[in-house]
C-alpha cells in the first residue's frame, strides 16, 4: 500500500513541480526519492544487497543510460538547428513559405515540416531543434503568440507520424519483436486514424491560436531571439536542401544503423548547411558553441525524468499496477491500450510503455487469438497518448530548452494535441478493428 502511495505521489509531485517551473535536474531526483522512501528502497548501493535495486544506483543508471544513448543525436540536432538559424537558411525558407501561401498557413507549414522529418526517420527528440528556427520566424512574421510554438512542433512530431504504419520511429518498431509483425501492420486503420488525428488536431490547434489572438495576444520578442536585421538571405532551396539531406541519409541508413543513422544524417545536415550557405553565416563557430550548450541543457532535463522512471520501475507497486492493467476485462485491445498508455504515462516514455507492457501482453493476448496486426497498431498509437504528460522528456525539452517557454503558458495546448488527440485516435482504431477493418 505504501509503495503504491509512493508511486502515485511521486508521479504527482513530478508533474506538479514541473508545472510550477522548477528545474528538472532537481525535480527528477526529489520525486524519485519520494517513490523510493515509500517503497522502502535502500538509498545507496552500499546499503543494498549486491545487484538489488537502490535509489542512487537505479536513478543514475536511467540518467546515464539515456545520455549514453542519445548525447550525439542531441548535440548534432541542436547544432543543426543553430547553423540553420545563423546562416539565415531558416528565415529564407520561412519567408518563401509565407510568400507563397500567406500567413494563414504558417502553423501548417511548421506541422508539415516536423511530420516530414519524423516520418522520414529523424528522431522526434531532435526534430524540434531543426524546425524551431523556422517556427520562430514564421510566428514572428504572422504575429502569433509564441507560446503555441511547442504545440505546433509536438503535434507534427509525436502524433500522427510517430506511431503510424511505415514510420521508422522506434515506437512503431518495438511491437515487431514481440508480435512478429511488420512496420506496416494494420496500415488501413493506421491511415484512417492518422488522417483523423491530423485534421482534428490541426483544427483544434488553429482554434486555440485564433482565440488567443482574438483576446489580444501577439508575438513578443525576447533579447535572446536571433536578431532579424536586414541581411542577405540564401536561396530558399539552399535552406531546404539540408533538411532533405537529413531525411534521405536517415532513410538510407536506418535499416543498417538504426538510431545511429541519425548521427550521420544530422552531421550531413550541418555540413550541407555550411557548404551551401557558408558566405551567409554571421558566426559559424559561435553557432556551434550555442548549439552545444543547448544540447547539454536539453539532454540533462530529459535524462532527469528518465532517471525517475528507472526508480519507479523497480518498486513493487509498479509491478502490481502492470499486472492489474494487463488483466482488464473486456476487449483485449482495450486492455492493451490502457496498459501501454498508463505505463507510458508513469515512465514518461512511449517506448518505455511498450517495452514494459508488451512482454506481458503479447503472449497473453496472442494465446487468446487476438490479431497481431491490430494489437501492434493499438499498442503503438496508445503509447503516444499519456506519454506526453508534463514530465515527459520530449515535452520538457521542447517547451523549456528549445522554445524557452514555461509549462504554465505552453502545456495546455501541447497536452490538447499530444494527449487528447492521440487518445481519441486509439478509440477510433479499436472501433475500426472491432468492425474488422484491416483484419
Amino acid at each position: 500500500m505504501l509503495s503504491m502511495i509512493g508511486l502515485i505521489g511521486g508521479l504527482a509531485l513530478l508533474i506538479f513541480l514541473t508545472m510550477r517551473g522548477m528545474n528538472l535536474l532537481i525535480v527528477g531526483p526529489i520525486s524519485a526519492l519520494f517513490v523510493a522512501l515509500f517503497s522502502g528502497m535502500p538509498l545507496f548501493p552500499q546499503l543494498a544487497e549486491e545487484g538489488a535495486a537502490n535509489f542512487v544506483g537505479n536513478y543514475m543508471t536511467g540518467f546515464s543510460g539515456f545520455v549514453t544513448a542519445w548525447y550525439l543525436m542531441f548535440l548534432l540536432g541542436a547544432i543543426f538547428g543553430k547553423v540553420m538559424e545563423d546562416s539565415g537558411a531558416a528565415d529564407s525558407v520561412s519567408e518563401y513559405i509565407v510568400g507563397k501561401f500567406g500567413m494563414k498557413y504558417a502553423v501548417l507549414a511548421i506541422v508539415i515540416a516536423c511530420a516530414v522529418l519524423t516520418y522520414g526517420g529523424v528522431s522526434l527528440f531532435v526534430v524540434a531543434f531543426s524546425v524551431y528556427p523556422m517556427a520562430l520566424s514564421l510566428f514572428k512574421q504572422a504575429d502569433l503568440p509564441r507560446r503555441f510554438i511547442p504545440a505546433a512542433l509536438a503535434f507534427g512530431s509525436v502524433t500522427f507520424t510517430m506511431t503510424s504504419a511505415g514510420s521508422p520511429e522506434i515506437q512503431n518498431w518495438i511491437p515487431i519483436e514481440f508480435l512478429n509483425t511488420t512496420p506496416y501492420a494494420g496500415w488501413e486503420v493506421s491511415l484512417i486514424v492518422a488522417v483523423f488525428m491530423m485534421v482534428f488536431g490541426y483544427w483544434w490547434l488553429k482554434r486555440m491560436i485564433t482565440k488567443a489572438v482574438a483576446k489580444g495576444e501577439r508575438f513578443v520578442s525576447r533579447e535572446s531571439d536571433p536578431v532579424n536585421e536586414k541581411r542577405t538571405l540564401p536561396n530558399p532551396w539552399m535552406g531546404l536542401i539540408p533538411l532533405l539531406v537529413v531525411l534521405v541519409i536517415a532513410f538510407v541508413f536506418h535499416d543498417s544503423l538504426k538510431q545511429s543513422a541519425l548521427i550521420i544524417a544530422l552531421l550531413g545536415g550541418v555540413i550541407a548547411t555550411y557548404v551551401l550557405n557558408r558566405k551567409y553565416f554571421k558566426n559559424f563557430w559561435e553557432a556551434i558553441s550555442e548549439g552545444t550548450l543547448g544540447a547539454l541543457i536539453a539532454i540533462g532535463n530529459t535524462a532527469a525524468v528518465v532517471g525517475f522512471g528507472g526508480v519507479a520501475k523497480a518498486v513493487p507497486a509498479f509491478q502490481t499496477a502492470v499486472e492489474a492493467m494487463t488483466n482488464i476485462p473486456g476487449s483485449p485491445l482495450i486492455g492493451a491500450a490502457v496498459a501501454v498508455s498508463v505505463i507510458a504515462g508513469m515512465t514518461g516514455s512511449a517506448s518505455g510503455g511498450q517495452v514494459i507492457a508488451l512482454p506481458l501482453l503479447a503472449p497473453h493476448y496472442m494465446d487468446m487469438g487476438v490479431n497481431p496486426e491490430a494489437l501492434h497498431r493499438v499498442a503503438a498509437i496508445s503509447s503516444g497518448a499519456l506519454d506526453s504528460l508534463p514530465h515527459n522528456g520530449y515535452v520538457v525539452t521542447t517547451v523549456r530548452a528549445i522554445c524557452g517557454e514555461s509549462h504554465q503558458d505552453a502545456y495546455n495546448a501541447v497536452g490538447a494535441v499530444t494527449v487528447i488527440v492521440p487518445a481519441l485516435g486509439v478509440v477510433l482504431a479499436i472501433i475500426l478493428f472491432s468492425f474488422g477493418v484491416g483484419i
